[in-house]
């Protein structure tokens, strides 16, 4: 009889767990038409919607025609990551690739894939570049250097495709100085692809936390820029703390986010003034040290903030007000997002996803 109730109590803790749930964007990418031995990268978006850290314990391809880079940290709960799957294309015909993700949300893998065709001429760009310049198209107009330390040297790849009779000459205009494009090949035959490479020199950015700045694709000789050309560019310069002493991170600050799920929160409409929308978040430190809010940014100019402190001492919150312009929205290539750059070494980054509310909210705020 003490057993059968000691059971339940030794469970209970076990009960009340968190637990990580993987959940993908996407199980399938359709790629369409892809260049014959041009590689092609896609992303495999997904969430932690559990309510505990969820880790990519493996992700095996089904064969050595991809490239895979997943994330090695854990995702928090609420979060977002991606997984980089690039497919070499060095045979001709339709294709089906697949890989399998382990985590620890559950003992069976989750099988993603992408799927297309390897083609000697490419004639439907829709899916691959979408972006339509009229003489050529892109891959996106929105590049990003993620989580960039000091003394990197990363790399992006802008892909083109030259959709006149005639060979394209690329080249980018405004290139910031931290910033340098490799363009390959130097000219795109009539019906072909190319890459333009851009390497970012890390000691060159001007700031810590996000740097943005806009780039044009020159479409011919003479060309000016406009919104139709731009491309954004953004890099994340992380804050280094390698020379803390394991008594300093022991008595580190420790940033805590909530709601829990403020890593793909929902903004709600805001009554009046144009439609605005809004979320509140709570920034708390659960630390032994005074918690610094180095840097607020918004990667979207249709977002706004409002921070209470910048400093807050141990046990102590502040809200950060996130506001939303609908109006605004349209205009910006890059998603809404929030950044966060602090001196807590755990949490040194933090990105809070903006989703615009589907149905205006009733009432006051």
């Amino acid at each position: 009889m003490k057993l059968h109730l000691l059971l339940p109590l030794l469970l209970f803790p076990l009960l009340m767990a968190g637990q990580p749930r993987f959940v993908p964007d996407a199980e399938i990418v359709k790629v369409g038409e892809v260049q014959f031995q041009t590689p092609r990268r896609i992303s495999f978006g997904f969430a932690n919607k559990g309510d505990a850290p969820l880790h990519i314990l493996s992700v095996k391809p089904s064969c050595g025609c991809l490239d895979v880079v997943f994330p090695t940290e854990p995702i928090a709960a609420g979060g977002r990551g991606e997984i980089q799957v690039t497919y070499d294309a060095r045979m001709l015909g339709t294709f089906y690739k697949d890989l399998l993700v382990t985590t620890d949300a559950s003992a069976e893998p989750v099988c993603l894939a992408m799927q297309g065709c390897v083609v000697t001429e490419v004639h439907d760009f829709s899916e691959g570049y979408p972006i339509d310049l009229g003489n050529v198209r892109m891959s996106t107009n929105d590049l990003e250097f993620d989580d960039v330390n000091m003394g990197d040297h990363p790399s992006v790849e802008l892909r083109l495709v030259n959709t006149e009779k005639t060979p394209f000459h690329p080249e980018l205009m405004h290139l910031p100085p931290y910033i340098t494009a490799h363009y390959l090949p130097e000219s795109i035959p009539a019906g072909r692809s190319g890459i333009i490479r851009l390497e970012l020199s890390s000691d060159k950015l001007p700031t810590l936390g996000l740097n943005q700045t806009r780039v044009y694709l020159a479409r011919y000789l003479g060309d000016k820029v406009g919104d139709a050309n731009e491309i954004q560019l953004s890099a994340v310069l992380l804050p280094d703390f390698s020379s803390l002493t394991p008594e300093q991170r022991e008595n580190a600050p420790s940033m805590q986010l909530s709601p829990a799920e403020a890593d793909s929160m929902f903004v709600v409409l805001r009554p009046g003034r144009k439609q605005m929308q809004y979320a509140v978040v709570t920034i708390a430190n659960r630390g032994r040290s005074p918690l610094e809010v180095q840097q607020v940014q918004v990667f979207n100019e249709a977002l706004s903030v409002s921070l209470g402190n910048r400093t807050i001492k141990p046990g102590k919150q502040t809200k950060l007000k996130i506001m939303l312009h609908p109006d605004r929205l349209q205009r910006a290539k890059s998603r809404p997002r929030v950044l966060l750059i602090t001196n807590d070494p755990s949490h040194a980054k933090a990105v809070i996803h903006v989703a615009p509310s589907p149905v205006p909210a009733q009432g006051k705020e």
